[in-house]
């Protein structure tokens, strides 16, 4: 088992590169394809999207054709996606490349189903299981650091040649090719089963008309009718998306399962916890870069400076990981998911009165990630916890799936605001023409990113109050070990 953990653990070093790299360097590569800070939204909101729709079906064929076969898929695709950004010479042909790179997502859920068939027949299976993801986890924020560090230094060093710059995360990926064809084994049973082609087709049409319809609002303004119209008919769409899973016997989203009180809370959680952890890092880069002596705002610093603040944030994230497990010993692992969505919601809340020093903004952002990194280890064991037991794959994945469907709403959302606010701003009489957005725009973000964290600690309230925690050790099973998020009232 140790050296395919080693193996995936480069997997997921690549992945964290994928991550953290290009955060720093967002407004160079927004310069170099003559794009707005605003616009750099939609990058975030594309990849975002195919995530979305990728990890389900990616996560199913895994199930019906082999994990390391489909985890290899994946790895080839986001490889040529990966050399499609470094090369891209526009800004459409950009976005198309940046959006098929977003195969990367379904890396840990494979590579974590991967493990689990190998160490399920070894004693102890599951708390193999539990060590090498956290090996994984963890390999996955050093990569975030690497990466985030890397290319604010790589930068500089390549002045004025970016797209050597953007190569290294290309060739990174085309490494991990070979590190999955020669040391990852294939799953030794397969679970089998069709994939719901009907299903899939369904959910796409209505994140398809959803996104249009956003893209739309973007650039033909909220007075224009018809965009309204196609975001209308991408919400229809879901109705008969819901009523095809309900009669099915082995659906894509089992929305029967999404209606338990234990259950429901934290998917409404993941999705809006994905608006903060997704949407709102392109905004948080490109205002920092923003130079405060010729805008009034800002922090002005540089691709390198910015690399600090996300290397300081990705360390809170996994310091609240970490502490997860020790603080729900004390009191319930419920009040311990409240508390940690609480912490997000007040960290941009910080934002909103203090964000103009470097000390002020990394302040927050360790608040936050404090509460962010508490979530991210949280919410997959949780519904893990609630779910039936022929139906944890199914209730984890659709935890990243909900926060990737957060983050790219919110990507799009947040674009719409920092160009309407920069476009208010010229209209008002502002006479320079930048490409920064306005500080009014910023506030919207850290607006939403706060309220949106207060509500999800507000439902999670709401779960029964037992629902995540460890069941009782029976005198018949004393040396049983029990998993840190047992099956509950609900389970």
């Amino acid at each position: 088992m140790g050296p395919v953990v080693l193996f995936l653990a480069l997997v997921e070093i690549t992945s964290g590169i994928l991550q953290g790299y290009y955060t720093p360097i967002l407004t160079d590569i927004a310069r170099n394809l003559g794009i707005n800070d605003g616009d750099v939204n939609w990058f975030e909101a594309a990849q975002l999207m195919l995530s979305a729709l990728a990890v389900p079906v990616l996560a199913k064929l895994g199930d019906i054709y082999g994990h390391k076969r489909i985890l290899l898929v994946s790895t080839v695709l986001t490889a040529a996606a990966s050399w499609g950004v470094a090369f891209a010479p526009d800004f459409w042909t950009f976005l198309a490349a940046w959006s098929l790179q977003g195969f990367y997502v379904v890396w840990l859920p494979l590579e974590i189903a991967l493990i689990f068939s190998r160490a399920s027949a070894a004693p102890g299976g599951a708390a193999l299981t539990r060590k090498a993801a956290g090996v994984l986890v963890g390999s996955l924020q050093f990569g975030v650091i690497a990466g985030a560090l890397a290319a604010g230094v790589l930068v500089e060093v390549f002045a004025g040649r970016l797209q050597l710059t953007l190569m290294i995360p290309a060739v990174a990926v085309t490494l991990c090719i070979a590190a999955v064809q020669f040391g990852v084994p294939e799953t030794p049973e397969r679970a089998g089963g069709i994939l719901d082609g009907r299903g899939f087709l369904l959910l796409a049409s209505g994140l398809l008309l959803l996104t249009s319809g956003l893209s739309f609002l973007r650039i033909n303004g909220p007075g224009t009718w018809w965009v309204w119209g196609i975001l209308l008919a991408g919400a229809a769409a879901f109705v008969p998306f819901v009523r095809w899973e309900l009669g099915r016997t082995d659906p894509l989203v089992d929305f029967r399962m999404l209606r338990d009180p234990a259950m429901w809370p934290v998917q409404l959680t993941a999705g809006l916890f994905g608006i903060s952890v997704l949407g709102a890092q392109a905004p948080m880069s490109t205002f920092a870069r923003t130079d405060r002596q010729m805008h009034g705002y800002g922090l002005g610093l540089d691709a390198g400076d910015v690399s600090i603040i996300i290397g300081s944030y990705v360390l809170s994230v996994l310091i609240g990981a970490l502490l997860f497990p020790v603080v729900s010993r004390y009191v319930t692992p419920r009040l311990t998911l409240c508390g940690a969505a609480a912490l997000v919601g007040f960290g941009y809340l910080l934002f909103l009165p203090f964000h103009d020093t470097l000390a002020q903004t990394l302040t927050n952002m360790i608040v936050a990630g404090l509460g962010s990194g508490a979530l991210v280890a949280a919410l997959p064991s949780a519904a893990a916890a609630a779910a039936p037991p022929n139906r944890t794959g199914m209730a984890t994945g659709l935890t990243n799936t909900t926060k990737t469907i957060g983050g790219s709403f919110a990507s799009a959302v947040f674009g719409i605001a920092l160009a309407s606010a920069a476009a208010d701003a010229l209209a008002g009489g502002a006479q320079r023409a930048e490409t920064a957005a306005p500080l009014s725009g910023y506030l919207v973000v850290w607006a939403v990113c706060s309220v949106t964290g207060f509500i999800a600690a507000g439902l999670l309230l709401l779960v029964p109050r037992l629902a995540f925690a460890d069941p009782p050790l029976t005198a018949a099973d004393p040396g049983i070990s029990v998993p840190p998020e047992g099956r509950g009232a609900n389970g």
